[in-house]
């Protein structure tokens, strides 16, 4: 499927993504877009077949006439400060109200009413006199008073009643401002009485998502009232309506007609312009996802004085718009770094690809619970024999300079100097002289044995070269050949390094991996033009230094085939379940330019003390979300309390003096007091001053952040940023 939501027959090579197995067998929908000719991937079925029945709406049980749907698709989203789970969501202000404590207030407020009920009796009772009288004497004609009145005993009782009413009604405002009774009313007996408020109010037809009111402007009306129906009717999910406005996307920008949507909407309804999988969901879901906004939801921001006060007791939300800046999660191992973060994230971008949103590569040693197989379109099992697909090890390009710069990051990156100004160039000088010659004699670039040899400078693979370049008349890539000759052997050549990094790939575990002959089904990461859904295992066990270099070398080829995307409306995200050994220096480059190219990488580290240390300033900086989890150590939180600064803030001195008396009299107060309390009579001074301290200090992060918790600050795409926030992840 295009990046806008719309079906295309192209895959991860010369066969197209095979639909996850157990998926069942439909029709063909149209290759280039809803609505053309038949040819490219499988549809739903034709003629009186109906898509099933979702399983579940999204957070609540199914419902036969599709009202839990609805009630999901109409509840309110308000706008939010970055990271708030605008699903449902109640702003609160942007400054904590003073509030004045329970006991003083409700102490006040008695107070106010015994004075006021004082107050009255004392005026019944004449003890203040009867001056209260003579506004009732001026205002009250004479004609009214006593009882043969005009008014007769009767009205003259109910004037004289009605008086003292207004009088104590009079005595009661002011008891009752004074005493802040309307504070008391509000918090503590409203609460008491109110009922909950509805999740979603009546809408105007005009602003009713449901009713598809962008169709109907633009003209597609009889596609509109085919939707809403099925939204009705229970046939609708989110993952559905999220793919759909996707691929009316496609059409307002352009790429695709408005009869072509229209007529595939009227022919597939809810299940027009499936993902290539066929797929309209994932097999299960763990995590709490909104496709409207495009969040999922990690946890609850805690309720604590630390936390900016519109952010307490909000959910945190993370998605495309702030995975965009690159997120990186520090913890220790069973901080949930993996279960609470990495998991719900990739499910996210699952999901998002179902709907033609994004591209997901999710990469983890093997068996680290990153969701089953069938969530994924293409599973590459490095070192299982039973992989279905395997790994280009030169990233589906046909330019030996740029594979040569891609392997060599992944081969030797770790080895170079750990500054933001070193690179491999050395290394990629060497690969190149030997990847140019090789494809020129035999079409392809050499398999892991042949560019072992090569490197390893044996005369037998050295001399076929050079006769087949001599056959050829490749003049230009024999003067290569010819200095890497010359170089072999000498001082400071990195060709044996690079000989023995090969070796660790040159394993009977990955005999059958890597291969360049067209005899297997590589993975290539310039796939990620189309929403497709990767997962790879690496082979954690027994093979850690090749797994490193094989995650390395994932990240080096995203890097750079995310910047030569034409489409890149489309999100790309890699999500590295364990980047120990990953960051390098250009590593730190290529993420700092993913925010341009509509992509994001989200690292996780078991310490920063896994990255160089001239690295972890450029990588805290790199990334616009950083995560510290509970356990973190002393030091690593000093480098998260750096690139988190420092605020002003108000600090509040308090000094006790002892109070010296003169007098005999004060003394002896002062005395008695001593008897009493066993102190000193002391006078309190307070001093008020501005000072500035860091947000979270390396001990507060290392000891201060509870079991289940992180602290995480947030940067989405247009710069908007959120302070380090104290997050339950279980929330």
């Amino acid at each position: 499927m295009d990046s806008d939501g719309t079906q295309e027959a192209r895959g991860t090579h010369a066969n197209p993504v095979p639909r996850p197995a157990g998926a069942p067998e439909v029709p063909s929908v149209p290759p280039n877009g809803p609505g053309e000719p038949p040819g490219g991937r499988s549809g739903p079925p034709a003629g009186p077949a109906v898509p099933p029945r979702p399983t579940r709406a999204p957070g609540t049980p199914p419902v036969p006439d599709g009202s839990s749907f609805m009630t999901w698709l109409r509840t309110p989203r308000p706008d939010a400060a970055p990271g708030v789970w605008r699903f449902g969501h109640r702003p609160r202000p942007a400054e904590e109200p003073e509030e004045i404590p329970t006991r003083q207030l409700l102490s006040g407020a008695l107070i106010a009413f015994l004075v006021g009920w004082l107050i009255w009796s004392l005026l019944q009772n004449g003890y203040l006199g009867n001056w209260w009288w003579v506004p009732f004497d001026l205002i009250i004609p004479d004609a009214w008073r006593g009882g043969d009145s005009d008014l007769g005993e009767t009205g003259t009782f109910i004037v004289y009643q009605g008086y003292e009413l207004l009088v104590a009604l009079g005595i009661m405002v002011g008891v009752a401002r004074l005493g802040r009774w309307g504070e008391v009313w509000r918090r503590f007996v409203v609460p008491r009485f109110r009922r909950p408020e509805p999740q979603t109010a009546q809408r105007d037809p005009q602003d009713d998502p449901a009713q598809w009111n962008e169709l109907r402007a633009a003209g597609a009306v009889d596609a509109a009232e085919r939707l809403a129906a099925e939204a009705r009717s229970g046939l609708m999910r989110d993952v559905d309506h999220a793919r759909i406005l996707r691929a009316w996307q496609g059409v307002r920008t352009g790429r695709h007609s408005l009869a072509t949507f229209s007529s595939t909407v009227l022919r597939d309804g809810a299940a027009a312009c499936l993902h290539p999988s066929g797929e309209r969901d994932l097999p299960a879901r763990l995590a709490r996802h909104d496709l409207v906004t495009g969040q999922v939801r990690l946890g609850t921001t805690v309720d604590d004085i630390r936390n900016p006060y519109a952010y307490r007791g909000a959910g945190l939300g993370l998605g495309p718009d702030l995975l965009g800046t690159s997120l990186v999660a520090v913890g220790p191992a069973g901080s949930g770094k993996t279960g609470t973060v990495v998991r719900p994230l990739a499910e996210s971008l699952c999901l998002h690809a179902l709907a033609g949103r994004a591209a997901v590569v999710v990469v983890g040693a093997a068996g680290a619970g990153l969701g089953p197989a069938d969530a994924y379109d293409v599973v590459v099992r490095i070192g299982n024999q039973d992989s279905e697909y395997d790994l280009d090890l030169y990233g589906g390009t046909a330019d030996p300079d740029e594979a040569a710069a891609v392997l060599a990051e992944a081969l030797v990156g770790d080895l170079a100097d750990p500054h933001p100004g070193s690179d491999t160039r050395r290394s990629t000088t060497v690969l190149a002289q030997l990847l140019g010659p090789f494809r020129a004699v035999h079409g392809r670039f050499p398999s892991v044995p042949e560019l072992r040899q090569l490197l390893d400078g044996a005369p037998g693979p050295f001399a076929a070269l050079r006769q087949g370049l001599q056959d050829s008349g490749q003049e230009s890539l024999l003067r290569e050949l010819d200095a890497r000759e010359r170089q072999m052997g000498q001082p400071g050549d990195v060709g044996g390094v690079l000989a023995d990094r090969v070796a660790l790939l040159d394993r009977p575990a990955f005999a059958s991996f890597f291969d360049t002959s067209g005899a297997t089904r590589p993975f290539t990461l310039k796939a990620l033009d189309h929403p497709v859904r990767v997962r790879i295992d690496l082979p954690e066990r027994g093979h850690a230094d090749a797994s490193r270099m094989l995650a390395r070398l994932v990240l080096a080829q995203f890097s750079a085939s995310v910047a030569v995307r034409e489409d890149r409306s489309l999100f790309a995200c890699l999500v590295l379940d364990d980047a120990t050994g990953v960051v390098t220096p250009e590593a730190v480059r290529g993420i700092q330019r993913l925010r341009s190219g509509n992509a994001g990488v989200v690292l996780t580290l078991r310490t920063l003390d896994d990255v160089a240390r001239p690295l972890r300033g450029p990588l805290l900086g790199a990334t616009g979300c950083r995560m510290a989890l509970s356990g973190l150590t002393p030091w690593d939180g000093q480098d998260f309390a750096e690139v988190w600064g420092k605020e002003w803030i108000e600090a509040r001195d308090v000094t006790d003096r002892q109070i010296i008396a003169e007098t005999p009299a004060g003394k002896a107060v002062h005395m008695l007091r001593r008897v009493i309390t066993g102190k000193a009579p002391t006078a309190r001074a307070v001093t008020v001053r501005q000072v500035e301290r860091e947000r979270w200090s390396a001990s507060e992060l290392a000891h201060g952040v509870p079991a289940g918790h992180a602290v995480l600050s947030l940067t989405d795409v247009k710069g908007e940023h959120a302070p380090p926030l104290l997050v339950d992840l279980r929330g």
